[in-house]
């Protein structure tokens, strides 16, 4: 059995006055760094009995994904992977002014919706999918922990469960996983025999 955790980061330090700013949207959302809230709840939930005996430790090229993830790392005595193929979705602007005000209900409804050379839904579930079942065959009845992105992660688990954003809930076999926001270290729990999923929990 090869089990797998699920993390969205922690809480990210937002609206930061600096040079960055002059960098394109897509850098901006990749050097975003976690707040000192945030490094103190990465810190704590590395803690956690759950999170222990974990052996590899993945995050996507993202600051505060990795941000995050050194707490889990450093508390398990293992490498931190970096693999941007769990990255969040490219949204496919250059300012946020260009976002259309319905574009989080219109991608969430429509999984081919995107704008510019962004990413739709379908193209990040995809994306991750091929590189979660990479992880599972490269480390085969082991404890991963992968630290990526809300939308990622919903997107990802639409793969088995019955997603509803609008009423917000995660379904799996008849059994609600969740049913609340994905907030800042929300973390699901998938087990797999071979490539199939036959449990998943949220533990946090």
């Amino acid at each position: 059995m090869t089990t797998i955790y699920l993390m969205r980061h922690s809480m990210a330090l937002k609206n930061i006055n600096n040079d960055y700013n002059n960098e394109s949207l897509q850098l901006q959302n990749e050097k975003m760094p976690l707040s000192i809230e945030g490094e103190e709840l990465a810190s704590n939930i590395s803690k956690e009995e759950e999170l222990q005996s974990i052996d590899v430790v993945i995050s996507s090229n993202y600051v505060r994904t990795m941000a995050t993830a050194k707490y889990i790392s450093n508390a398990n005595n293992v490498n931190l992977i970096v693999n941007s193929a769990f990255g969040e979705r490219k949204f496919g602007i250059n300012s946020w002014d260009e976002l259309p005000s319905d574009f989080g209900l219109r991608q969430n409804n429509d999984e081919n919706y995107k704008v510019g050379d962004g990413e739709s839904q379908k193209e990040v579930r995809e994306r991750v999918y091929k590189a979660l079942i990479d992880v599972i065959d490269k480390y085969k009845d082991k404890r991963v922990v992968i630290v990526s992105h809300g939308s990622a992660i919903l997107w990802l688990l639409k793969q088995w469960c019955d997603v509803n954003l609008v009423d917000k809930y995660v379904m799996f076999n008849g059994k609600i996983i969740l049913e609340d926001n994905v907030f800042n270290c929300t973390t699901f729990k998938l087990e797999f025999d071979d490539k199939k999923l036959v449990n998943i929990d949220k533990v946090f």
